[in-house]
């Protein structure tokens, strides 16, 4: 029977591991700090940023909150990321997307000072990420694909030489992770495709590990994998549950080939709690390199 891949409880755990290394920090008279920046009220934005602040707490992270209207201007959200980019207590901070059409998203991001990229996402963290292969990377990392790996590990998969095919070529996964697969830490080697590739199936047939992220329904399907395959379910689709009449989160892999794999992912439950946590570890990090 496959085994599954809990984010929950793996989050779990290490938030309890975070929350250790936050009280030493807070022994030296060091308070990691979370800050956000989120414009307008879309109802997912809003709890999504919730959530974060909860699992603060959970770990004792101060929370530093700026909220700023749909209709704030482009200098208006510039001055909020450097009033977090000035404040002291804050230690990492996040822009939430999506920001108001109009703004120049790009621009407001690259404007985050890199030593408090929650996100790990910024243009200099990446290029560091880039040049590193086998030396440590003293700078936030990008958290979905350190967190996927970090699910993968504390589960026993062992990557090393394994063949990784990702699907999806978003910024917050399917580019960056194949940056963190490849690093002679971990040694997979790995296949980047995406729903433009012409011979996907026979690619997803070769691959020891699949990390989906193609926000398709079952576009990873039962004849698409080998038999012992480890699947990471990343995709985020949305279906109208025909019991319930609501709205419902779907994943990329299909039951049947769930049940061909050793390991998987449930979506949601897998790598979304990854994620959540692998924040906080960078803003904890950030506060760590402040006493060095």
């Amino acid at each position: 029977m496959p085994q599954i891949l809990d984010g929950k409880a793996t989050a779990k755990a290490l938030k309890q591991e975070f929350a250790e290394r936050v009280a030493r920090l807070r022994e030296h008279g060091v308070t990691p700090g979370l800050g956000t920046l989120l414009v307008g009220e879309d109802p997912g934005s809003q709890w999504y940023v919730a959530g974060k602040h909860r699992d603060c707490a959970e770990v004792g992270i101060e929370s530093i909150r700026e909220d700023l209207p749909e209709t704030a201007t482009q200098q208006e959200i510039e001055d909020a990321v450097q009033r977090l980019n000035d404040n002291p207590a804050c230690t990492g901070f996040i822009v939430q997307l999506p920001l108001p059409k109009g703004i120049d998203t790009n621009r407001v991001l690259e404007l985050i000072d890199p030593d408090k990229d929650a996100d790990g996402l910024h243009p200099m963290n990446l290029g560091r990420l880039v040049l590193r292969v086998g030396e440590d990377v003293e700078s936030s990392l990008p958290c979905t694909p350190v967190g996927i790996v970090e699910l993968l590990e504390r589960h026993g998969v062992d990557l090393n030489g394994k063949h990784v095919v990702v699907l999806g070529r978003g910024v917050t996964v399917g580019r960056p992770i194949g940056l963190i697969l490849t690093r002679r830490a971990v040694n997979a080697t790995v296949t980047l495709t995406h729903t433009g590739t012409t011979n996907l199936k026979e690619l997803l047939q070769q691959a020891d590990v699949v990390v989906a992220a193609a926000g398709v329904k079952d576009i990873v399907d039962g004849d698409s994998v080998k038999d012992g395959v480890v699947l990471v379910d990343v995709g985020v689709s949305r279906e109208t549950d025909p019991e319930t009449g609501k709205s419902r989160v779907v994943g990329d892999v299909s039951e049947k080939a769930r049940a061909k794999s050793s390991f998987y992912s449930p979506n949601p439950g897998g790598v979304g709690p990854m994620t959540r946590v692998e924040l906080l570890r960078n803003v904890i990090e950030s506060a760590e390199r402040s006493l060095a």
